[in-house]
């Protein structure tokens, strides 16, 4: 008996580095649209929704003769929002295709299906090879396997380490995945996972789970859309133009301006029985801090505070560069920039409140930390997962200097090496 199978597509409106991207015009069609004739091309499906939590990509899609449901705005994850789907669409088995890949192949998600279709397959994925160079780049998530071609780990790492470089093979994960329906009713009752939430990678709870993964191995897919830029690069590669990717901005970092409270502290305020207060910085910033000066990146502090604890903070670091008990954060930036002799494209900004749009305004980078406010992340080009104080601005200054081609300083005993004796925390 053939199973009945349902393609799900997930499709946020308030994306943070592209508010509104699944409705964005790619050749005179919203995006999703390309992604919902391409699932519709595939054989073996019962049916294709559109999973959202705007009434305007229901309305859109509706428009193109698609189907699309209204799902909680409160789910966290693609999952979630497929689970919903899956009360109201009975089937025995569901693809999650992301609304922002408009490159998927039909074929790739046909060998999902046929999979599917083995009664050992609980959960199914695809990915595919990669060189060494991209490996290293923690945006891209990889994936190793075992002999039965069965996930064994996913990681923003590379993975496996290249000690014997030789012998390493590289496989990227594509965030395409099959479920048969059992997985998902009981997702919710799996425990708590701590590889999940160090990674920020949601697959690792089934496999700590003892759930098996497949991953099938596919052709090289095109880039999903997460940038306007990204849609461009899309466009011209579905209309035959030759297209150089874009650069990353944050190679161009020659300065980096980070607030203090809630960016290199959790912004608690302490006080003790004398009523002096103190603050709580984390090391890994303070490596981060190091690393960006000894590399030549410029670091320089600005804070609406001033204190003594502060003060001694940032002399241990060894910053020159700080403006404290600081008002207009915008004027601020801008005679740093020209002090450093840089321009606006040249420099990054961290920040987690309203007190630092001002800095976001000057700045061409400007990274919002994990529990920023939410009016303050749709301002940032940059989106940190680590909260103030637990390592944010470590996370951004390891992306510069990945960026830079300067990876093998935060993994290698022999790239350390050369700045070790400067380092502090």
């Amino acid at each position: 008996m053939q199973q009945k199978i349902i393609i799900v597509i997930p499709a946020r409106y308030a994306s943070t580095r592209f508010p509104a991207k699944p409705l964005a015009m790619l050749l005179g069609k919203p995006m999703v649209q390309h992604v919902y004739e391409r699932a519709k091309q595939v054989q073996g499906i019962a049916d294709v929704v559109v999973a959202t939590d705007d009434a305007r990509i229901l309305e859109a899609v509706e428009q193109f003769g698609g189907k699309a449901m209204m799902t909680s705005e409160h789910h966290q994850s693609g999952t979630d929002r497929l689970i919903e789907v899956m009360k109201a669409y009975p089937a025995d088995a569901y693809i999650n295709v992301q609304g922002d890949e408009p490159l998927i192949r039909p074929e790739d998600i046909a060998l999902l299906v046929a999979q599917l279709g083995l009664p050992e397959t609980q959960v199914a994925t695809l990915c595919h090879a990669i060189h060494a160079e991209e490996a290293k780049n923690p945006n891209f998530v990889k994936v190793v396997l075992n002999q039965h071609k069965q996930a064994l780990y996913f990681s923003r790492s590379p993975i496996p380490y290249p000690r014997h470089a030789e012998h390493a093979t590289y496989y990227k994960h594509v965030g395409v995945y099959a479920y048969k329906k059992q997985v998902l009713e009981h997702f919710y009752e799996l425990p708590f996972s701590g590889l999940e939430n160090a990674e920020s990678l949601e697959q690792l709870r089934l496999l700590e789970a003892g759930i098996p993964i497949q991953a099938l191995t596919v052709e090289e897919t095109g880039p999903g859309v997460d940038t306007p830029q990204d849609l461009k690069m899309v466009e011209a590669m579905l209309t035959g133009q030759s297209v150089a990717p874009p650069e990353n901005p944050l190679a161009k970092i020659k300065l980096v301006i980070t607030d203090v409270d809630g960016v290199l502290t959790d912004g608690g305020l302490y006080y003790n029985q004398d009523g002096e207060f103190i603050k709580r910085f984390h090391v890994r910033d303070g490596l981060g801090i190091r690393m960006l000066i000894e590399l030549g990146v410029q670091v320089a502090v600005v804070s609406g505070r001033d204190s003594a604890v502060l003060r001694k903070r940032i002399a241990d670091l060894g910053i020159t560069r700080f403006k404290l008990g600081v008002k207009d954060k915008f004027q601020v930036c801008n005679d740093l920039m020209q002090d450093c002799g840089v321009t606006k494209q040249e420099t990054a900004t961290l920040g987690d409140d309203s007190i630092d749009l001002p800095a976001f305004k000057a700045c061409g980078v400007c990274f919002a930390v994990g529990d920023a406010a939410e009016y303050v992340k749709q301002h940032a080009t940059h989106v940190l997962k680590l909260n103030g104080g637990h390592g944010a601005f470590r996370e951004a200054s390891d992306a510069i200097l990945v960026a830079k081609g300067l990876y093998e300083v935060l993994s290698t005993t022999d790239g350390y090496a050369k700045i070790m004796d400067m380092m502090v925390q």
